[in-house]
Parts: C-alpha cells; structure tokens; sequence
C-alpha cells in the first residue's frame, strides 16, 4: 500500500476527521452565502418599505409646515382686510400699512386694491406701483371670481431677481361684497418659507422640490431648476392632480427610486420628496461587505479549533472500533461505552430497544401536547381557543400582535377596542353560535393602539382601524353530544377593504375633475327622487354644458380643455354646498343636484355659477379663451313618474336657454313651460 507523508492533503480527505472539518467549513461559506444572500434581498424590501415611511414622513412634515406657514401669512393678511374693511381714502390706508409694519417681517411689500383693479396703497412705497391696474391679472380676476385667500403662479422681483408669489385675500365691504383685494409679496428665498428644506442634507439622490400646480418648480436644491417646468412624470402628474402618497418608479431625473408628494392645500403647492434606489441601498451594501469579511475572518480563525474539537469528539469512535474487535473476538458479550454522544450511544444501545420503545410510549402524550403547542406558537395565521362560556382562553403570539395587546389583558377590557358601529352585533352572533353550535363568521372593526396603553381616552394615542375577518366553529364532542367551546382564525383584510373602498370611488367618479360621473349622479338622483316620493322633500337639479368650448380644444389643444374643465369643476365645487352634488357627466356636460333646495334657492344658485365661471379664462399663445354657461334647471314634481322625467325637463331648459343666446338660466316646473317671469 503507498505510503503518504504524515501531513499530506491526501492523508488529511482520508480521514473523516479531516472530511468533517472540510464539510463544517464548506457549510459554514455555504450558509455564511446563503445568510447574506437572503438578507440582501430581504434587506432590499425592507429597506424600501422603511424609506417609503421615511419619505412619506418627510413629505407631510415640510408639508405640515408649509401649510403652517402660509395660513399665518393668509391669517394675518385677512386680519388686516377686516381692520380696514371697504375704507378707500388713500392716505388713511397707507398709514394704516405703515403701522402695520410688522408684517414685512412676512412679505417683501403689501399692496392695497381696490375693486376695480387699482392699487390705492403700498408699503414700503414704490413710486411707480400705486395706480397700478392689476384688473387684467390672473390672481385678481381668481379673486374676484372665488372670494377666497389665493397664492398667485411665481415671478421674478424686480430688483432683488429673487422667485416670489403674491399671497392675495379679498376685501368685503358692509354688506358683503367684494371691494377689493389685500396681498403680500413672498420671497421664496428670504422669507424663511422654505427654512427646513434649507437646513435638510439634500444631495444627488436625496432631495426635495416643491411645485406649483401647474407644474412650475418653486423650490429645488439646484437653484438653476427654479421657476422651471417640471418634467414628464407618472406620479408627479397624479400630484398635480390632488393625488399624495408614495410610490416607486422614475424619478424627476431619470433615475428609478422612491418618491413621495404631500399637497399643501393653502398655497395649491405640491412637495415631493426623492431617494434614488441606489443612495438607498448603499448602506445595506455595505453592512452586507462587512459582514462577509468579518464571517470569512472567523471562518479562518475556528479551522484549528474544530480540528482540535473534532479530535476529542471522534475519541468514542476508536474505543467503539476496539469494542467492536473484542466482540468479534468473543472477549465481549455487548457493547458499553462511557461518552455522551448520540450516534455512538445509539449504536450501543440497539440491545435494549424494547426500553427504548416503551420510554416513547410514556412520552408520546407529553410530545403530542407539545406538538400542538408549536404549532399554534409557530402559525402566522391568529388564532384562538374560546371555552362552553364565550370567554377567550388563548391566543396565539401571532393574533397577539395582529391585535396589539398582550396575553394579560383581560377580554373585557380589550373587547371595548372593537369598534362600536360593530360590537353589538357581533357579541350578539357570538352568544348565538356558542349557544346552537353554529359557525361564527363576522367582519368587524377593532382598533389597534400603538403603544402600551389600553387607554380608548387618551386623545393623543397612536392609533388604527383593522378590518378582520373571524371565523370560529364549536369543538364538539361526538359521543357527548356537548361543546367543548369554540376554535376560530382571524385574518386581517384591512387592506382589502381598502381596495374595495377606493375601488368604488373610482367606479362613480371623474378622474379628470374628481366630481362624480353619470353613474355616480344617477345612483345620487335615484335617492334623491325616491326620497322626494317618501317624504315631499324638495330638490332642484340643474343641467348645463359650455358656451364657446370647442375653439379651446381646437385651437389650444386637450391639455388646455382639460386645464378650463379643472378650474370649472373647481369654481361650480365652491359655490355650491357641501351636501350638493356636482357632476361631469361626459365631455363639457356638468350637472348640479340640491338636494333640500327650492327652485328659487336654484336660481340664485345657477345665477351664481353662471356669473362665476364667466370670470375664468385660460391663455395659450397670447390668446384668452372664456366659456359661459347654459344652464338649465328644474326640480322634482308631483306628476315626475321616474327620476328621467326631472333630466329631460332640465335638459330641454338647457337648449332653450342656448335658444336664447347663451350665457342665460331657464328654469322650468313639471306643469309649466317656462316660469322664469316668476323670478324676475
């Protein structure tokens, strides 16, 4: 037989001490690869979904303080509107400014005007502002048309060639009518607006912009972006269009990563918060590089170690083999070994196997209640054990935290944390299956508390709404014929629910100008009307489409269609009431339901609307375009057989108000053609 050197590689793979050190350390780098492998991965989704917090967290706190910021302005600019009301004396309001002065530690200047247009006052003083007719501009024909605080698109300052916007609020006379407009100039640099994006470490992969809601960049870390259009992307158009969350995708430099946009409802600016994947990722690379150096280092350093331990585990094995001669030899009747190592005390106990089958006898019933036990322990499905009476005995860690609480608290206290819409109704079911043994399957509300307190009067604790879904039958027993109590999951669909939600809001709602759809107006005035035959409630319903649209599809494109339905859809919006119900029923059809309104009341109503959007323009190539209305409206009559005959009453008022020349209100009743001398 050849002979090898006492430490040749050979020799060392021919021992199955050396196979097993070889083995524990290609295991070891297969684990150590395997491990790492898998945290990079689930690290990548964990560190997405932490970023998409993170993101979403930043968005709403610049948000936050944005909005902050611009209601003080708005606040202190209205203060100002009500301590000078509809007074027009020059003098008296230019000294009413100038002791006012506190205020341009907010705005660069303020400007007075007056309903016409004209600026009466300003302070500090420019020689060449007062006189000024501003009534051609857009933030004063908004103004006057909305009646309501307004941040105008940006501008470059004159002499400071810094961004600003102007933060305007109207003037009311006595009796309520607009007499003119108070605004502030606001220095998107200066101001401290933008103070806490100022102090943020924005870098290539991590910043914020801000932009109008045209798309116009107020604010970006490279200051040659400012003022610029924003480029062409999916997420941040849906800002544009009210939309805020987070989402992952492109980015506004082309990059793919994560993104998140919060609105800023005062000034109609959106924010958006940006991380490339790459700058995300990078510190999860390099924790991953580290750990692998410092596995391989160790990997290394127990190489001897298990070569030493291994030596002395492997000692039973030769003594095993000695035995084993002696036996073959006679000298032994069995096999005794004094080591503590399984294998080896396996083989020498094959003799007595029938102790061995006996002590499994006597532990089978302690393994299989152990058994059970893991498995409710180690399921992620939540799951309880109710007992004959209804109180809960057990939940597992997984339901445990579903819910939040822990295994201490008593049913009576945490069953007040199910909503209270759905408690009373489901301890009803509850009692009734316990009692004829029938399933129990419930969807309900609970809320969950985010901290350690069970507290529901606590205003300020950190709380959630879960959907769950329960479902529990009886554990009965087949020859007693009697329930033992009741075994049920719970499973969490909040966010199918969710889904549901938003699912219907979409189904009866226009995403162009988020007011309701046909299908949405129809379900509306089907209630309405069959509330009108229950009760003689009254409602008046108002149809119209747009004078003069076409040419601004034609000559200025969808986009600038679609810009002049927003503002339409935005203007009928505020001048209605809250419980009324706007409509675009397709193209430039709109329709208004008034629920609880006299016709009357509708008339005044459509009167205003129609004036309203007289006002609003849109400009493309130096050309203004302007629409009217012609509106139609009626209201629901005795002898009206189905909700169709109110539609066609109002639609037919429609045509004969564009009969008429356009721009006009016919009102019409159910047993009249035309009753608009009533109203004049």
């Amino acid at each position: 037989m050849a002979q090898f050197p006492k430490w040749s590689l050979f020799r060392f793979f021919r021992t199955l001490q050396g196979r097993l050190v070889f083995g524990l350390a290609l295991t070891w780098l297969l684990v150590v690869a395997l491990v790492l492998g898998m945290a990079w991965h689930l690290g990548q989704s964990m560190v997405q979904g932490t970023s998409l917090s993170h993101l979403r967290y930043e968005a709403n706190m610049l948000t936050d303080e944005i909005s902050q910021q611009m209601n003080s302005r708005i606040s202190a600019l209205e203060r100002l509107s009500g301590f000078i009301a509809d007074r027009d004396n020059p003098l008296w309001l230019q000294n009413a400014l100038r002791r006012n002065d506190a205020l341009l530690e907010w705005f660069e200047g303020i400007v007075i005007i007056d309903a016409a247009g004209q600026v009466v006052a300003d302070w500090p003083m420019l020689s060449d502002r007062q006189g000024l007719d501003t009534s051609h501009t857009e933030f004063f024909r908004m103004l006057k048309g909305t009646q309501s605080a307004y941040v105008s698109e940006p501008f470059v300052g004159r002499v400071s060639q810094y961004p600003m916007v102007l933060v305007s609020v109207p003037r009311f006379n006595a009796q309520g009518e607009f007499a003119g407009v108070i605004g502030g100039v606001v220095s998107l640099r200066t101001s401290g607006l933008f103070s806490r994006l100022s102090r943020m470490q924005q870098s290539a992969g991590s910043y914020a912009v801000i932009f109008t809601a045209s798309g116009k960049v107020l604010y970006h870390p490279e200051r040659d972006n400012i003022l610029s259009q924003a480029p062409n992307n999916r997420w941040l158009s849906e800002a544009l269009d009210g939309w805020q969350g987070t989402a992952v995708g492109t980015l506004m430099n082309g990059e793919a990563g994560m993104q998140a946009y919060g609105q800023v409802w005062p000034a109609g600016w959106i924010v958006g918060r940006y991380l490339t994947r790459e700058n995300a990722h990078l510190p999860l690379s390099d924790y991953i590089k580290k750990l692998w150096w410092i596995w391989a280092v160790l990997a290394v350093l127990m190489l001897p170690l298990l070569w030493w331990l291994l030596g002395r585990l492997l000692r039973p094995l030769r003594h095993l083999e000695a035995q084993i001669g002696d036996v073959g030899l006679g000298k032994r009747k069995h096999v005794a070994l004094a080591t503590s190592m399984q294998e080896l005390n396996q083989v020498a106990s094959t003799f007595n196997r029938v102790e061995g089958e006996r002590q499994t006898l006597l532990n089978s019933l302690q393994e299989r209640e152990a058994f059970l036990n893991s498995i409710l322990q180690a399921t992620p499905q939540g799951m309880f054990v109710a007992d004959f009476d209804g109180e809960i005995t057990y939940m597992n860690p997984a339901l445990l935290e579903l819910l939040g609480i822990s295994a201490t608290v008593p049913m009576s206290q945490w069953i007040k944390q199910v909503h209270p819409d759905d408690r009373e109704g489901a301890v009803d079911m509850w009692r009734h299956s316990l009692k004829t043994h029938s399933e129990f399957v419930r969807q309900l509300r609970f809320i969950r508390y985010n901290s350690s307190r069970l507290d529901d009067t606590d205003q300020n604790a950190d709380k959630e709404t879960l959907w769950l879904e329960i479902h529990a039958r009886a554990v009965m027993v087949s020859q007693a014929e009697f329930s033992l109590g009741m075994v049920g999951m719970v499973k969490d669909i909040t966010e199918r629910r969710q889904q549901e939600a938003l699912q219907r809001w979409e189904a009866e709602h226009d995403p162009l100008t988020g007011l309701l759809n046909r299908r949405g107006f129809d379900r509306r005035l089907d209630e309405a009307f069959a509330e009108f035959q229950k009760t003689s409630t009254p409602s008046a319903l108002m149809l119209f489409d747009l004078d003069h649209f076409k040419p601004i599809n034609d000559e200025g494109g969808h986009a600038l269609g679609d810009e002049m339905l927003r503002r339409i859809a935005q203007v009928v919006a505020w001048e209605v009431r809250r419980s009324d119900h706007v409509a675009r029923q397709g193209g430039d059809e709109f329709g208004v339901l008034l629920p609880s309104c006299t016709l009357s009341q509708a008339r005044k109503v459509a009167e205003s609307l129609r004036q309203a959007v007289a006002d609003i323009s849109v400009t493309h190539e130096g050309k203004e375009y302007r629409v009217t209305l012609s509106i139609g409206v009626t209201s629901f009559g005795e002898d009206d057989h189905e909700m169709e005959d109110a539609v066609k009453r109002a639609d037919a008022a429609s045509y004969e108000a564009k009969a008429q020349g356009r721009n006009a209100v016919v009102v019409k009743m159910a047993d009249t053609p035309n009753i608009n001398a009533l109203f004049d």
